[in-house]
C-alpha cells in the first residue's frame, strides 16, 4: 500500500475544491476523490458569487477550481469512495471499491442531493437550463423578481419557502406534491396574510410551454416562469456515519467550530454539515477545516519544509 496522504478528500465540488487548493498551498500531500456528482455542475449561471457581475456557470466555476488545485500539486482522482475506516493508529484507510488508500486525515465534502419532481430527465434538463426549473432561492430568486413562480410542496417546509419567494415576487402559488396539501391552520394562516395562492397535486404532465413550465394540478392546467421544488434533499453524510461519526436526525454530520467531526481526524465541511447551502458558505467552512487540518496534523509531527 501506497504511503499515507497528509489529508483525503471526499467530494470535488466548492467545498472539496477549496480544501484542496489550501491543503496543497500548506505543502500537504492531497488525494481529492471526484465522483462527477457536484449539485453545482448542475447551476445554470449563479450570479450571487463574488467577483463574477456577469455570473458563472457552475461547471465552469469547477472547472477552474480543479485547474488552481491541479497547479498546486493536489492529486485528483475519479472515483467514488466506498467506505472510510478509523485505524488503531489514528490513520485512516479510505476504500475505493477493491482498493485502499491510507490518509493522515480525511475530509468530508460530499454535499446533498436535491429530491426532484417526478418528470422526464430531458424536460428536468432543459428546464434547468433555461431558469425555468430552479432549486434555490437563496442562491437566485433575484432572478424571478416580479415573476410568476410556483413552489412545489407542502406542511411547514413548502410554506417557508413560498414565503421566502414572496420577498421576490407578488405572484406565488404553493402547489402540493401529492393529492392534497398537509398544512395546519397557522401555516394557511401565513399562506393567506403574503397572498400565496394553494393549489392541491398530484403535479404531472411535466412540458415546457413556450417560455414556461407547465404541468397538471387538481385544478386543471398552470403554466409558470419559474417552479422551484421545496421537496427536500438527501445528505450525502452515510460514509462518516458508517464509520462512527454523529450525525442529526436528518444526516447532517455534527462539527465543532473547526469543523471537526466526533471522529478525531475526520473533518466536514459544506452542504453535508448543517448551515447555509451556499457556494460561498461552503467555501468559507472549507478554509477554516483545512487550516485546522494543518494545525492538528502539525500537533502530531512538526511541519517543517
Amino acid at each position: 500500500m501506497p504511503e499515507a496522504d497528509d489529508c483525503i478528500i471526499i467530494g470535488a465540488g466548492p467545498a472539496g475544491l477549496t480544501a484542496a487548493i489550501y491543503l496543497a498551498r500548506y505543502h500537504l500531500s492531497i488525494r481529492l476523490f471526484d465522483c462527477g456528482t457536484s449539485r453545482a455542475a448542475l447551476i445554470p449561471r449563479t450570479r450571487n458569487h463574488a467577483g463574477f457581475p456577469d455570473g458563472i456557470a457552475g461547471r465552469e466555476l469547477l472547472r477552474r477550481m480543479r485547474d488552481q488545485a491541479g497547479h498546486f500539486g493536489a492529486v485528483r482522482v475519479a472515483a467514488e469512495v466506498t467506505q472510510i475506516v478509523p485505524e488503531d493508529d489514528g490513520n485512516f484507510l479510505v476504500a475505493v471499491g477493491a482498493e485502499g488508500y491510507q490518509a493522515r486525515s480525511v475530509l468530508l465534502a460530499t454535499g446533498v442531493v436535491n429530491h426532484r419532481p417526478e418528470m422526464d430527465m430531458a424536460v428536468h434538463d432543459e428546464a434547468l437550463a433555461r431558469g425555468m426549473l430552479r432549486y434555490c432561492p437563496v442562491c437566485d430568486g433575484y432572478e424571478v423578481t416580479d415573476l410568476r413562480v410556483a413552489v412545489i410542496g407542502t406542511g411547514e417546509h413548502g410554506m417557508r419557502e413560498a414565503l421566502f419567494v414572496r420577498g421576490f415576487t407578488r405572484d406565488v402559488t404553493l402547489v402540493a406534491p401529492g393529492a392534497e396539501h398537509d398544512l395546519d391552520a397557522p401555516c394557511r394562516q401565513a399562506l393567506d396574510d403574503a397572498g400565496i395562492g394553494r393549489v392541491d397535486g398530484p403535479c404531472g404532465g411535466w412540458r415546457i410551454e413556450g417560455e414556461r413550465l407547465g404541468f397538471d394540478t387538481a385544478d386543471g392546467r398552470m403554466a409558470f416562469d419559474s417552479v422551484y421544488p421545496a421537496l427536500g434533499s438527501t445528505i450525502r453524510s452515510q460514509l462518516a456515519v458508517h464509520a462512527g461519526a454523529k450525525a442529526s436526525d436528518e444526516g447532517c454530520l455534527e462539527v465543532d467550530a473547526h469543523q471537526r467531526t466526533s471522529i478525531p481526524g475526520l473533518y466536514a465541511a459544506g452542504d453535508v454539515v448543517l448551515g447555509l447551502d451556499q457556494i460561498s458558505h461552503a467555501m468559507g467552512e472549507a478554509g477554516v477545516a483545512s487550516t485546522t487540518i494543518r494545525n492538528d496534523l502539525d500537533k502530531r509531527q512538526p511541519i517543517r519544509r
